[in-house]
């Protein structure tokens, strides 16, 4: 228990600079890689919204053809047109979470920010 106490102490004490710098670091990292997969993926939503556009006048036994896993699949409008609207709808929500991710991260980092009196110098 003597062991406890004595770590006690030492995690009470403020970070240094260097250890800020890393938390200061990790959290701008983070976010960049979680817009970057945003942006990722609103061009996906776009590209499946153009196709499912373009593909709902046409007749449902069209055929058409499908890129699943490199391989391409001849398929028909029947067939692809719910399958690409299940996967718009998915990519939307994955956009509306890492969203609401983003933002909760944003603002942990700000009130980091705030609490070690950090400022970030631009370029």
């Amino acid at each position: 228990m003597s062991t406890s106490a004595k770590k006690t102490p030492s995690s009470a004490q403020p970070p240094n600079e260097q250890e800020l710098r890393l938390q200061a670091n990790q959290f701008s990292s983070e976010l960049k890689a979680i817009a970057g997969k945003i942006g990722e993926l609103e061009l996906q939503l776009d590209e499946h919204n153009l196709v499912i556009k373009s593909m709902t006048p046409m007749p449902e036994d069209r055929k058409c053809f499908r890129l699943i896993n490199g391989v391409l699949v001849e398929r028909s409008v029947k067939e692809v047109l719910p399958a690409l609207k299940t996967n718009r709808d998915g990519i939307s929500s994955t956009i509306t979470q890492l969203t609401s991710q983003y933002k909760k991260r944003d603002q942990e980092f700000s009130d980091f920010q705030k609490l070690h009196h950090i400022r970030i110098a631009s370029a």
